[in-house]
């Protein structure tokens, strides 16, 4: 079989910037910090103590390329199901705890894979320091210290006046010490605002203070289009820099819908294997094609195809030709006609109504092709 040569690059040699230097830790199976992947995680919205419901929505995620979930636990009814989901799910268990400290004890014993806490809210927290720092200890279980803006402790609110960057940072550093004084290390921090501004200048302070690997989230980021470009612009900035290793969009909508903005924001940093991309113009009074709704119809058709190809769909003879052949497999509509490209070679001319027919074939032919070259059967983008 001849090999596919995809226009789509692979992970790049060099990165925009050198990754920062962390120590790592396992989130079950998941290593996270030091070389290990960026890894993408998101949080169940049903409830816990459902604990059919929560493993379906599990597995959703999971399917949609999430590493890592989260789930709430806020009641006795959550924490008494926490065993059995963390045994039966299929990608690792945080437990999300606030206010009952006793809910961080459960957890650990339930065997999730890791335990987020958020100190600025749960009561006489560093009087119990000691005691959750030897319990995780023992049973291997990573802490994540996971301050956020809207939660800060009272004293730092004081001290600062707001939720400043500064006030962030400290909190996390001051609980980490406290840790660190029962030897514990285990840990993983977040320093999370609503204001991508604060969130990455909190961030970067964060990466020059410690090595302890990040996880980054702009907190309470809005509805899917505001928040989509709020986490894309704050992750963009630190993952360029090398600083973050693993993230969650907290978007106002399904958590799968968190999950692959999180891998997009990935794949185009070259931070992960690119899967389906879909180049399309934005359509101008040169098109001769409908190009909104050809982009949407390609879209629709082709998803699920978990292969690495670029599929171009241009509405017109100025960029048309020039970006369908450097594409994977692309299309230069106009007239009525589409000139289907594929490896930089025209094949064929259809019709405008055959557009869509025509690429979901060759694409399917491509991605068979490509799986044989790989010899592994149906091809699969790396989760990592």
């Amino acid at each position: 079989m001849t090999a596919v040569a995809l226009g789509t690059p692979s992970v790049p040699a060099k990165p925009l910037s050198p990754r920062r230097v962390s120590r790592q830790i396992h989130v079950g199976s998941v290593p996270v910090g030091g070389d290990a992947p960026v890894s993408v995680q998101s949080m169940t919205t049903t409830l816990t103590s459902d604990v059919n419901a929560t493993l379906q929505q599990i597995a959703q995620l999971t399917a949609s390329g999430c590493q890592i979930v989260r789930v709430a636990v806020p009641s006795q009814d959550d924490a008494d199901a926490l065993p059995t989901i963390a045994k039966k799910s299929q990608i690792p268990v945080i437990a999300d705890i606030h206010f009952q400290p006793k809910y961080v004890f459960a957890a650990l014993d339930a065997g999730c894979a890791a335990v987020r806490v958020n100190p600025g809210n749960i009561r006489k927290f560093d009087d119990q320091v000691g005691e959750i720092a030897r319990r995780a200890k023992y049973l291997g279980t990573p802490i994540r210290i996971g301050v956020n803006a809207g939660s800060l402790d009272p004293r730092l609110y004081e001290k600062y006046g707001k939720a400043t960057p500064e006030a962030l940072v400290e909190s996390a550093l001051w609980e980490c010490s406290l840790f660190e004084e029962h030897d514990f290390r285990d840990i993983k921090i977040s320093v999370k605002h609503n204001d991508p501004v604060v969130m990455i200048q909190a961030y970067r302070q964060l990466a020059a203070a410690c090595d302890y690997p990040l996880h980054l989230g702009v907190t309470e980021a809005g509805p899917a289009f505001q928040g989509t470009i709020k986490s894309a612009v704050a992750f963009g900035a630190l993952l360029a820099e090398g600083i973050g290793d693993t993230i969650r969009v907290s978007l106002s909508a399904p958590p799968v819908e968190e999950v692959k903005v999180g891998t997009q924001i990935l794949e185009s940093l070259g931070l992960r294997k690119r899967g389906l991309e879909i180049v399309s113009c934005p359509s101008c009074g040169r098109a001769q094609v409908d190009v909104y709704t050809l982009a949407d119809q390609v879209s629709a058709a082709l998803e699920g195809l978990d292969v690495p190809l670029r599929v171009a769909v241009m509405g017109c003879v100025v960029n048309g030709p020039g970006e369908a052949r450097e594409a994977d497999l692309g299309v230069a509509s106009g007239n009525g006609k589409g000139q289907i490209f594929v490896r930089g070679e025209v094949i064929k001319t259809v019709s405008e109504a055959k557009i869509v027919e025509t690429l979901v074939e060759e694409a399917a032919r491509l991605a068979e092709e490509l799986g044989a070259d790989l010899g592994e059967g149906e091809p699969q983008v790396s989760a990592g």
